[in-house]
């Protein structure tokens, strides 16, 4: 199984993070790219703007948040060529994906992690 984990963008970066991937739509703030040490911006398989306003990182919101995130990432292309690159990328070591969101429970990187985890189609080199 893949390597995959997930962490905070604004804690430290570490050796064992493998390539940190950030899956954020936005820049986090206040974070010069130094600092976020990350060796991709994957903003295209964050949830679409409109799920994000819907969201708007309210937990009780979260359940419905997570269904239609997950079907934006089985049906929509953009999303699906996402999630195959990072499988693809995992097979070859360590990931780390990394976001900005407070709550470490409630958030679409949680959601993705999940997700990657259960992911069975085959992967494209």
């Amino acid at each position: 199984m893949a390597d995959i984990r997930l962490k905070r963008v604004y804690e430290p970066a570490d050796l064992n993070d493998g390539k940190r991937i950030l899956v954020d739509r936005l820049w986090p703030r206040g974070l010069s790219k130094a600092q976020a040490r990350v060796d991709e911006w994957m903003r295209e398989v964050a949830p679409s703007p409109e799920l994000r306003r819907l969201f708007g990182h309210r937990p009780e919101r979260f359940p419905e948040f997570r269904r239609r995130y997950e079907e934006e990432l089985q049906s929509d292309p953009e999303h699906k060529r996402c999630v195959e690159e990072i499988l693809r990328v995992a097979a070859g070591g360590p990931v780390t994906l990394v976001y900005a969101a407070r709550d470490p429970v409630h958030n679409h990187a949680a959601v993705l992690l999940e997700f990657l985890r259960g992911f069975r189609a085959p992967v494209s080199k």
